[in-house]
């Protein structure tokens, strides 16, 4: 845990959110800014600063967000009509928290924004 970064002050209850998901190894809760009607954060509760930081050993905790962000998906009734996953890194990735997080946005169409 790191004492200045916001999501980490979420995960330990310090500052309030709007939960939908926790467990041992990670939680979801609601984007304060959202892009769409649903736009839920899956942050995994080990401070990882990014995907530059991920470690050999990290691949299961990735891939359980990933389907933690599928199970959410379905919850929200997004499964059948389409949504998105993105992982930001960095500044000029557009990365705003410094704390590896997974965006499960959708509940609108989306425009393509890669180019």
């Amino acid at each position: 845990m790191s004492a200045d970064c916001i999501f980490c002050r979420i995960i330990t209850g310090d500052v309030p959110s709007d939960l939908v998901y926790t467990d041992e190894e990670m939680v979801a809760f609601r984007d304060i800014n959202p892009v769409a009607s649903t736009h839920i954060l899956v942050v995994p509760r080990e401070h990882i600063e990014s995907v530059p930081h991920l470690q050999p050993g990290h691949e299961g905790l990735v891939g359980r967000m990933v389907m933690r962000a599928r199970a959410l998906a379905e919850d929200e009734d997004l499964a059948s009509r389409g949504y998105r996953l993105v992982v930001n890194s960095g500044p000029e990735g557009g990365q705003m928290v410094p704390h590896l997080h997974l965006h499960l946005i959708g509940g609108r169409r989306l425009k393509d924004q890669m180019g």
